[in-house]
């Protein structure tokens, strides 16, 4: 309890940082991984290449060189200079996107084809089809898979301690410049990342709860 208690600037900066990073890179990779799922069903040639070679890339490319290209890479490319938290945030998100590409892709191919061809019936184009009809019902079909994903995003948040940002992952290599025993802290951190995870269930029951009433 005295490594929480006597260090807890350092807990409660580095928790805010990973809630941070992983709040903003939910909602990107959400909204990315929304429009490459839909380019990978699209009936244009040209939209489902460009999604497959994109998911097939960057989901192949591991998350750590990701992140060095935009910390250490990007700079060199003459572009406006960037925070470690916004090049974190910015490769979180294109990497989660293409595992929640995937997995409403998934979704989409759960709802029956009977659906698009009505929507189509009365005329809606691809796009009013995807978003009013298909994508509603998709969703609502893999919230635990599409929960697993922001879980495991939650994790990888970590891999920017590495980077240069200070977040829940840096908090041991902090604690042991001041002296502190490294298992206490990892314990600790530990312990936060359980109750971040087991908040993030709850949510995921609620959702499945009230969109399987709603069905």
């Amino acid at each position: 309890m005295n490594t929480l208690l006597d260090n807890l600037d350092l807990f409660t900066e580095g928790f805010k940082n990973t809630i941070i990073l992983f709040f903003f890179s939910a909602i990107f990779s959400l909204i990315i991984g929304s429009v490459v799922g839909a380019m990978r069903v699209s009936p244009v040639p040209a939209a489902r290449a460009v999604g497959t070679v994109y998911v097939n890339l960057v989901r192949n490319t591991p998350l750590t060189l990701i992140l060095f290209f935009f910390a250490l890479g990007y700079p060199k490319l003459g572009l406006p200079q960037i925070s470690f938290m916004v090049a974190a945030i910015i490769g979180l998100s294109l990497y989660t996107a293409t595992y929640i590409a995937e997995t409403i892709r998934s979704g989409i191919n759960t709802v029956p084809i009977g659906q698009a061809e009505a929507a189509r019936a009365i005329g809606l184009d691809f796009g009013q089809t995807l978003s009013l009809v298909v994508l509603p019902q998709a969703v609502r079909a893999v919230i635990p898979p599409l929960f697993s994903v922001l879980i495991a995003l939650l994790k990888n948040t970590t891999v920017a301690a590495g980077f240069s940002v200070m977040e829940a992952g840096a908090i041991r290599a902090n604690l042991s410049e001041r002296g502190e025993p490294a298992m206490a802290g990892l314990l600790w951190v530990a312990l936060g990342f359980i109750i971040l995870v087991a908040l993030l269930s709850l949510l995921q029951r609620h959702f499945e709860k009230k969109w399987k009433v709603a069905r």
